[in-house]
């Protein structure tokens, strides 16, 4: 377990989904780290020095040395703080199927959820939406598979795991949506695991105080449709700056 002579830091923003996920990773492994709030808008030159290529919370500073992507950060701190609870499962096939639904979440889940928020018009977010929904039916089916039939409570098993960590994420965002358009995009009625699943995971010690409000996403969400509407080809006020 690694204490504060550790000198470990996580740079994130509050509603960022990417450095909550690592903060909870984290907060499993019992590591102390310090937390350096950034501002998208306005970045600082420790970002921006610690990751140049993508100039993009959240970034990991471990002994001076910085490691940005949510997930390869996730690993990282599996790997380096090796003492159970495990985050990755053990068995490399597990492992395996682990990092593709976690690469779904990403690259499936997360661009329909951005793009129900940045939606021009209602035509595009209702496409958006159900690009969502679809990818949530599959994550439903893919719970039901590897853990429900089981009785185990989590993508993980009987604790968060990695795919538990890339989706619980973005539960904030996720009713944010629901606040602001009316779009339930983890419902009891479509998706009853995931829905139950979700109410489990907000209640892990880990994620408790790291998980915001969900009106803090809302916010948040307000202030990039704003920058959106005023400027409507600039890529400056991206949410997919507080990802990667």
């Amino acid at each position: 377990m690694a204490g504060k002579d550790d000198d470990v830091k996580v740079l994130g923003v509050v509603v960022s989904p990417f450095a909550i996920r690592v903060r909870i990773a984290l907060n499993i492994k019992g590591v102390s780290y310090e937390y350096v709030e950034e501002d998208i808008f306005n970045k600082s030159e420790l970002l921006l020095t610690s990751n140049p290529v993508h100039k993009k919370v959240p970034v990991l500073i471990h002994g001076g040395k910085p490691i940005s992507e949510s997930l390869v950060i996730v690993q990282y701190v599996d790997e380096v703080w090796a003492a159970a609870p495990s985050v990755l499962p053990a068995d490399p096939y597990d492992r395996a199927v682990a990092r593709f639904w976690a690469a779904y979440i990403d690259n499936n889940m997360v661009p329909g959820m951005v793009g129900v928020l940045r939606a021009a018009t209602e035509e595009e977010r209702a496409a958006k939406a159900d690009e969502t929904l679809a990818a949530m039916a599959q994550l439903e089916k893919a719970f039901a598979e590897v853990a429900a039939k089981n009785g185990k409570p989590f993508f993980g098993g009987d604790s968060v795991g990695y795919v538990d960590l890339a989706l619980g994420c973005n539960l904030h965002f996720l009713e944010a949506i629901r606040r602001l358009h009316g779009v339930a995009l983890v419902d009891a009625g479509k998706t009853p695991l995931l829905a139950a699943w979700a109410e489990r995971f907000v209640q892990v010690e880990a994620a408790k105080g790291v998980v915001p409000d969900a009106d803090d996403a809302v916010e948040f969400a307000r202030k990039i449709q704003a920058r959106v509407a005023a400027a409507a080809a600039s890529t400056a006020a991206n949410y997919t700056d507080i990802q990667c």
